[in-house]
């Protein structure tokens, strides 16, 4: 095949310079966008070491995205060439409208939305099934859910009616635990220090950010804009990105972090996106656009030190489909 023909050219190009004085190469090609081969020589007088960085290839990576209209889910690629539609079945076409989902020991659950504000349900196998178990508190597209405790729980706080109210779900009962000292609808909740933190209110757009610990919220420092509609998510080096979003009436493409106390637009979107969701998986971290058209899907490539490397888009989706539920799986889940 050419392109290993190429690389090997490359590459034994390369280790030709191994007798120069002290060198740090690193040499990344792509093969019309598709193949990523990434390689490092390190290059000394006194000693030759090569190392092979093993790249992250988005084209391994499969998630399924289920759609408020259940007809139009689909199980995609992460380097968004392949798409292909997914059967999903629930006890309605719009069961997951205006829901918001976690993984709670490794299944997915959805809560609440525009069927039912206080459902739970699972999904098992390619099926959303309601459990018997209710939330304390109605929840709608102005809720937030998050996988915590390691994934044996999810949190769900906030609703359209300003609720600064949150609950605990284990997989077999709804519990309700401290509530927030500001409401935060459309304001996410994401990962910061290992806690559940959210940003930001399209209600009442104050600039509040809050994170809860074993006792309670406390402050963090304010957002320096009023954001809202944005996705929230948790990294490994206890800092926390926001991606899109809106500020008042207009959509936005900025990235945000918050690290040590400390604010930061760190990037951009190649085009506006809000009332999404997102996922983070292999270095890489996937928001699904729920609104402004043309309503565009991004991968996100982050560094081993999680500084951004690439913004890319992967696709559109046809319409406004809010919330898009995510789940990282088997590349034939659903077909």
């Amino acid at each position: 095949m050419k392109v290993i023909f190429l690389v090997s050219f490359v590459e034994e190009f390369f280790r030709s310079l191994l007798q120069i004085e002290d060198h740090s190469l690193f040499v990344e090609l792509e093969y019309f966008g598709r193949i990523r081969f990434v390689f490092s020589l390190a290059v000394s007088t006194a000693t030759t070491t090569t190392t092979e960085l093993t790249p992250i290839d988005p084209s391994e990576v499969s998630i399924l995205v289920i759609l408020k209209d259940l007809s139009a889910s689909y199980l995609t690629s992460g380097d968004g060439w392949s798409k292909v539609t997914a059967k999903v079945s629930a006890p309605s076409n719009d069961y997951t409208e205006y829901a918001k989902h976690a993984l709670v020991k490794g299944e997915l659950h959805i809560f609440g939305g525009y069927t039912d504000r206080r459902k739970i349900a699972k999904l098992n196998g390619c099926a959303l099934t309601e459990l018997s178990a209710r939330l304390n508190v109605d929840r709608d597209q102005h809720s937030e859910a998050l996988s915590i405790q390691s994934g044996s729980q999810a949190l769900i706080c906030f609703n359209y009616a300003k609720s600064k109210s949150c609950e605990i779900f284990d997989g077999s009962s709804a519990v309700t635990t401290f509530e927030s000292t500001y409401t935060h609808s459309l304001g996410g909740l994401g990962f910061y220090q290992n806690q559940p933190a959210t940003v930001g209110c399209v209600r009442n757009k104050h600039k509040k950010a809050e994170r809860l610990t074993s006792t309670g919220w406390v402050a963090l420092p304010d957002h320096p804009e009023a954001l809202f509609g944005h996705s929230s998510i948790g990294l490994d080096d206890n800092s926390m990105m926001l991606l899109g979003g809106l500020i008042g009436s207009t959509f936005q493409t900025g990235i945000w972090k918050i690290k040590e106390n400390v604010w930061s637009r760190i990037g951009e979107l190649t085009q506006r996106a809000n009332h999404g969701s997102a996922i983070y998986t292999g270095r890489s971290i996937y928001h699904f656009s729920g609104n402004a058209s043309p309503y565009p899907n991004h991968r996100i490539d982050l560094t081993a030190d999680e500084e951004i490397k690439e913004v890319v888009r992967i696709g559109n989706h046809a319409s406004a489909y809010h919330y898009p539920v995510l789940l990282v799986t088997e590349n034939n889940r659903c077909l």
